[in-house]
């Protein structure tokens, strides 16, 4: 065992981690936390739509390859692809090469300047979701965790994307994209990542 694998697993943690370096990091460091800012929660959109039928780590591994094939994920540049770029995306094999979920990102960036039209920011349209505390599980449980795989919120923001035209926002992807961004504390009771994630949405400005 080496001494780094050893450190990561002296620590309680959500059970779907694991100990692989790069998955404790992103669980540690990023899941859950209270995201405001546009390009990170377009990627992260982006990104749970190329998961569908995949890993999360699958994609986790390719995010970098991911970022250099969609501009950073900079929603203008995105929006401004057209069919070459489709094609040119097509043959990166660092990336996955899925004709529909690569077509769907291209819209969805073209859908958020849309919305931009109308909302401050991409962060403040998300955030109106937020599920109220009051609604959450008393105890979060790997049982609970296990079986929530939605919630209310979740399936009136994928409604509503789906009115405005964004493709790949099933109420499941909501959801998840709710756990990774912060709007919902999915972290497991007696992970210690739980109180961090807590202490950092106290101290969150909700964007409106």
């Amino acid at each position: 065992m080496t001494r780094s694998t050893s450190a990561l697993q002296q620590r309680e943690r959500c059970g779907w981690c694991g100990t692989l370096e790069d998955y404790c990091h992103y669980h540690d460091q990023e899941w859950g936390f209270p995201v405001d800012d546009d390009r990170r929660l377009f990627e992260k959109l982006c990104l749970e739509g190329f998961q569908s039928g995949l890993s999360w780590l699958t994609i986790l591994r390719k995010r970098e390859a991911f970022r250099r094939a969609f501009a950073n994920f900079e929603i203008d540049k995105v929006a401004r692809f057209d069919e070459r770029d489709v094609e040119r995306l097509l043959d990166d094999a660092s990336i996955v090469r899925h004709r529909g979920k690569i077509e769907a990102a291209i819209n969805n960036a073209q859908r958020a300047r849309e919305l931009l039209e109308t909302e401050s920011s991409l962060a403040a349209y998300f955030w109106k979701f937020e599920p109220d505390p009051k609604s959450r599980p008393g105890k979060l449980t790997p049982e609970v965790l296990k079986a929530m795989t939605t919630c209310p919120e979740a399936a009136a923001l994928s409604k509503d994307l789906k009115k405005r035209g964004w493709k790949f926002v099933g109420p499941t992807t909501m959801y998840a994209l709710m756990q990774a961004m912060g709007l919902v504390n999915d972290h497991r009771e007696g992970c210690w990542t739980r109180a961090e994630v807590q202490r950092a949405r106290k101290a969150f400005k909700v964007p409106r």
